[in-house]
């Protein structure tokens, strides 16, 4: 059968399928492409088609393709301080195992039969030396020490004490021993203390002192008249008020009265002088002036002026180990703990005395007063008025 023609006589026109929906277009057949024109310039109906991702776009005011400049982290307050904590944490770990390390040992405490048996709080035995090793003959002629032949040969000790830290709340005791004391030197009879740290050094001391005090000797520290003058130097001088004017007859030594900074060959001839009508009373006034110059001495050392000052604590901490000696089984927070404890020797807070002698000359002790006085070190007691001598 012949196709039918419509009746207007022209072919059937072929009607166009209908469009698909794009894949992720969503369900609606209309899109840029399929959209038919007369809908709000090619608009779908409803609103605008959605913009299509592009290249992100820079800000205004920058280039294109110039990368973000990355973004700078902000140092807060606390940030900051702990920094600073970490770095003083860290220079005191320095410092303090540098001085483990570099100060130099003796072996000064050492067991033996008799020994007095341990008691009521910790006892220090401190010597200043007269030990002129190591420095040159024009440190000797600054210092006004004399060489070592003229003063004998071999080493003495000037200073001998004896620093008692209580376990209680009973005030610290720095304790002078004259050293013309006649006392039992093990195994040379009786002589005057300073000639055991000349026969056998700080072992036999120490041992004479033990016998001698009945007191049992925890640490040993030792300094020469070079190294007392470095520190003394090193912290800038200490101050002292001195009341009348010093001369030394055998030295001569002189310093003027009034308060001032010595430096180290004044300070050094302060605690040496004994035959100046300032000090009537030779070594007795010699080792008042001793502990006086002591406590001035550790307030200095521990003052913020000092631990804070780089100009200060620096040579200080380089003098410190050349200058000091300790026992072998010593350690820097054994010497902090005698430092702290003897801060207290300028206001008060230290009892100072000398061993009761029974004369001027200071060669003998009084055995009662004396009795009285290490007794009460060995319990932690209050030593009587009686037995402190100033």
């Amino acid at each position: 059968m012949p196709p039918q023609r419509p009746p207007s006589g022209r072919p059937r026109q072929h009607q166009p399928a209908q469009m698909m929906p794009l894949p992720g277009r969503g369900s609606s057949p209309y899109d840029e492409r399929t959209a038919p024109m007369g809908h709000g310039g090619g608009e779908r109906p409803g609103g605008p088609p959605p913009r299509r991702p592009g290249p992100p776009q820079p800000p205004p005011g920058r280039p294109a393709g110039e990368a973000r400049p990355p973004r700078r982290r902000r140092w807060g307050f606390g940030r900051v301080l702990l920094t600073l904590l970490t770095v003083f944490v860290l220079f005191l770990a320095g410092v303090w195992v540098y001085l483990e390390f570099s100060i130099n040992r003796v072996d000064a405490l050492a067991d033996y039969a008799g020994r007095p048996a341990a008691a009521e709080g910790t006892n220090w035995l401190i010597v200043g030396s007269d030990s002129r090793d190591g420095l040159t003959p024009e440190e000797q002629e600054k210092l006004v020490t004399g060489d070592s032949k003229a003063a004998g040969g071999g080493r003495r000790t000037d200073t001998i004490m004896v620093a008692h830290i209580p376990d209680n709340s009973t005030k610290p005791t720095l304790l002078s021993l004259p050293r013309d004391s006649q006392v039992k030197i093990p195994g040379h009879g009786t002589n005057k203390i300073n000639a055991a740290f000349s026969i056998g050094g700080p072992a036999l001391l120490a041992q004479t002192v033990e016998g001698a005090t009945g007191l049992r000797i925890d640490h040993y520290a030792e300094i020469g008249f070079g190294g007392f003058a470095k520190i003394v130097d090193a912290v800038g001088g200490v101050h002292m008020c001195v009341e009348k004017p010093m001369e030394d007859t055998l030295t001569g030594i002189k310093i003027a009265p009034g308060c001032q900074d010595l430096q180290g060959p004044q300070a050094l001839g302060f605690v040496r002088m004994r035959h100046s009508a300032a000090t009537p009373r030779s070594d007795l006034d010699r080792v008042a002036n001793q502990r006086k110059f002591i406590g001035a001495l550790v307030s200095e050392i521990g003052s913020p002026g000092t631990l804070l000052n780089p100009f200060s604590l620096f040579p200080l901490l380089s003098t410190a180990p050349d200058a000091l000696t300790m026992d072998s089984g010593d350690h820097v927070h054994n010497l902090v703990g005698l430092a702290l404890a003897m801060r207290g020797i300028s206001s008060g807070g230290v009892v100072t005395t000398t061993v009761p002698v029974t004369n001027g000359s200071a060669e003998n002790w009084d055995k009662t007063k004396s009795k009285l006085l290490f007794d009460a070190l060995k319990n932690d007691t209050d030593i009587p008025d009686s037995a402190i001598l100033t």
